[in-house]
């Protein structure tokens, strides 16, 4: 199967499935040197990971990452990184039922029709549970970029008809401390406490919800970006597509810019003695021509509702007769809370790529 790698120069692959033996990644690209904080990469895993609450999948994994090769004495040393994660609460039986049944708006039935199998337990690599791997890639990306001064902060801005206000992004380590306050992951407290409250009971009546996760990318060389088709926010924007369940992103003004006019929009320049060059907007996110102009990077990115719910739906077998479906097993009734850090992950490794094509083309 082709797709299982992203990057170029920092260049991921993964493998797994979800309920396979274990999932991981191998990274390669890596810069020699690297200080590799291992306690680091589990946090990160730890905010990814199922059963954390009342909110999310009671599937109990405790994702300990296994680092196999690319490090030594806490160094990379410049080939490939890989990291395994075993799988350990995989409850295959309560797939069963769906065996030769098509969940609606699950890949089973792409995947049955493209490939002519699927691994029907918990979808196989269709499901999120890859995401895990790329977490762990995005960690050793992060140690990479703090390195440089770059840092990269999101949390759950929305979720159904709930919108947190517009945040103070002047401190992002005390937005992450909000941020991680709550189980939802809304570095606005009250706005968190709306949302926590409407999740809940969205999974008491079986249903599931979709959000959207808000993400600034601060300390950025002007110029990172590569013209025509490799330009930075295309890249971001690919990197948030790929993730499960993503059917929206939005970098900048977004959508709500087509509703501007041009005096409007347009980020005007100023210059202050002794200090970098800035604009007096940012409906640009940070970007202008595809390449980063040393603001903040800021865009949005959407996800539906979880398809799995809990309630009868109709839908068809691999037959192609009218059935019915009844959801089981364990799944989250919203997926933003999860998500977040597979956002910034997902971000790190683009702009990790794209540093490294900078440093590259340096003058």
């Amino acid at each position: 199967m082709a797709g299982n790698s992203f990057g170029d120069l920092f260049r991921i692959t993964t493998y797994g499935e979800s309920h396979g033996k274990a999932i991981g990644v191998i990274i390669d690209g890596c810069p020699s040197q690297i200080d590799i904080d291992e306690d680091f990469i589990q946090s990160e895993l730890d905010k990814r990971k199922p059963g954390q609450s009342k909110i999310t999948t009671q599937r109990k994994e405790s994702d300990i990452a296994q680092i196999l090769s690319g490090v030594f004495e806490g160094k990379s040393t410049g080939t490939p990184i890989a990291i395994n994660i075993p799988n350990e609460d995989q409850r295959s039986k309560d797939y069963s039922h769906i065996k030769d049944k098509f969940r609606p708006s699950h890949a089973d039935y792409t995947y049955q029709m493209k490939y002519g199998i699927r691994d029907y337990r918990g979808g196989g690599r269709s499901s999120a549970r890859e995401t895990a791997a790329r977490v762990a890639a995005g960690a050793i990306a992060k140690l990479f970029l703090k390195q440089h001064g770059i840092e990269i902060f999101a949390h759950v801005s929305g979720v159904g008809q709930l919108e947190a206000p517009n945040l103070d992004v002047s401190d992002l380590t005390e937005l992450v401390s909000l941020r991680e306050s709550n189980i939802v992951r809304c570095a606005d407290p009250a706005t968190a406490a709306e949302m926590i409250e409407f999740i809940d009971q969205i999974r008491k009546n079986g249903d599931t919800v979709g959000g959207r996760i808000s993400t600034v990318i601060r300390g950025l060389p002007v110029g990172l970006g590569e013209p025509v088709f490799d330009k930075l926010h295309a890249d971001l924007g690919k990197a948030m597509l790929s993730i499960n369940a993503v059917h929206g992103f939005e970098y900048g003004s977004g959508f709500a810019g087509s509703e501007m006019l041009g005096s409007e929009h347009n980020d005007i320049f100023i210059a202050e003695e002794g200090k970098a060059t800035r604009t007096k907007t940012n409906f640009s996110g940070g970007i202008q021509g595809g390449l980063s102009n040393g603001m903040d990077i800021t865009f949005r990115t959407a996800f539906k509702p979880v398809a799995t719910i809990m309630r009868d739906q109709a839908t068809i077998d691999e037959s192609g007769s009218e059935t019915t479906i009844s959801g089981k097993g364990r799944h989250d009734p919203c997926v933003v809370p999860r998500a977040v850090i597979i956002v910034e992950a997902m971000a790190a490794l683009v702009i990790a790529d794209h540093l490294l094509k900078y440093q590259s083309n340096a003058r």
